[in-house]
């Protein structure tokens, strides 16, 4: 969709902190994060709704996969995670440590380089 941002960044035109990807789905940090590390996992190809992703059982496990690296790399044992959609009309779930976490949530490389080191584990 061509005037979609998500889709956009996918393509690379506008620019994101990506901590995940892979042939299917695309992570990176929100710029209006709720707390250090609040990542967005989205489907590369274009879908309106979470429940519309054909593969929401991998989209599931590619947003755990985030969930369990954040945790570690903001030493938390709570993570959240809302599936709304209504602010960018593409399929996105958000993962972000609860706001009690200690650090600058604006720190985006910062915040990228700890959950992508904990990925790479």
């Amino acid at each position: 969709m061509k005037d979609c941002i998500f889709c956009k960044i996918v393509s690379g035109e506008i620019p994101c902190h990506k901590v995940y990807e892979n042939e299917k789905f695309l992570a990176f940090l929100s710029i209006e994060p709720e707390s250090p590390g609040h990542t967005l996992v989205i489907p590369k190809e274009h879908y309106r709704w979470v429940w519309d992703v054909p593969e929401a059982g991998e989209y599931f496990e590619v947003s755990k996969k985030i969930a369990l690296a954040q945790k570690k790399a903001f030493d938390t044992d709570w993570v959240l995670s809302k599936v709304v959609g209504e602010e960018v009309p593409h399929a996105h779930i958000w993962v972000f440590p609860n706001d009690k976490v200690i650090g600058d949530k604006k720190d985006f490389e910062t915040n990228a380089e700890k959950i992508r080191k904990e990925l790479s584990k």
